[in-house]
């Protein structure tokens, strides 16, 4: 086999996984996408023919789904969560790279290994600690709950970052008469960017997503997506069309935030992954 032709299949052979693997993250996409707009009877047959409707759509936003009001409160919990924590991780990231702390090595490494405990054994205290407060079926408690988890990890990714950018570029601001905190909001926020959003688009995916703080934590007024797709299980099995319908509302917001900070979050990983 010559070399051209060696490349050519090899080239093939690359194409032929790629689209391989893209069908297998898309399959899932396309079923939940399709059975969203089918008759419960509809979903449990294998066939690509079937007459569309937007009737699971008008059920699960009556009683006793409220699709919607989950939706909200799942938004702005996440919002919230993001705009508490990007700001505090970036200073803790800021003071960890430029400042030298005593026992800066151990406090790095025991905000790390708040990552590594279970949410089991977490969730009672704060349920205890929320209930003697009042605070127990809040959006409130949600939001205190993520900014703690999404803290470290967050800290912890634009602290690499701010690692990259050459401190002779703040010290060239500070000597051109600059302060601390216009060097930071001129120099180090513009430069740490595709971090920064990196970060935050985990922090908002974490929180978008997160189960158990939400089911123990809520009963009622603030509880979030995740939590309201149980009620899909009913006496009759599982309502899959519902379910499907549902499940579209919480992939839409992740797909359109990805799309929309696309580059940030692409050059975000990738320095990343080189630092």
């Amino acid at each position: 086999m010559s070399p051209r032709a060696k490349k050519r299949f090899w080239n093939g052979v690359q194409v032929a996984l790629i689209l391989f693997a893209a069908f297998l993250v898309l399959l899932p996409i396309v079923w939940i996408g399709m059975a969203a707009f089918k008759r419960h009877v509809d979903v449990f047959r294998l066939s690509f023919l079937f007459t569309p409707t937007l009737e699971n759509f008008a059920r699960i936003m009556e009683s006793p789904f409220l699709i919607h009001e989950k939706l909200f409160n799942s938004m702005i919990v996440a919002l919230c969560t993001v705009a508490f924590a990007l700001p505090l991780a970036t200073c803790a990231a800021y003071g960890f790279s430029r400042f030298r702390l005593r026992g800066e090595r151990i406090m790095l490494v025991m905000i790390l290994a708040t990552q590594f405990v279970p949410a089991v054994v977490i969730v009672l205290p704060f349920f205890l600690m929320f209930r003697d407060l009042g605070l127990l079926d809040t959006r409130f408690a949600l939001v205190v709950v993520y900014t703690a988890i999404v803290m470290p990890f967050a800290t912890w990714m634009i602290k690499g970052f701010v690692d990259g950018i050459p401190l002779e570029t703040e010290e060239a601001a500070m000597v051109d008469g600059a302060t601390r905190l216009q060097v930071i909001r001129k120099v180090v926020l513009p430069m740490a960017a595709p971090g920064i959003v990196t970060a935050g688009i985990f922090s908002f995916i974490i929180a978008w997503n997160e189960f158990l703080f939400a089911l123990i934590l809520t009963r009622r007024d603030a509880v979030t997506l995740p939590v309201g797709l149980q009620l899909f299980n009913a006496e009759e099995g599982v309502l899959w069309h519902l379910l499907a319908a549902a499940g579209l509302f919480i992939m839409a917001p992740m797909i359109a935030l990805a799309l929309a900070v696309q580059k940030h979050f692409v050059k975000g990983m990738t320095m990343g992954a080189v630092k």
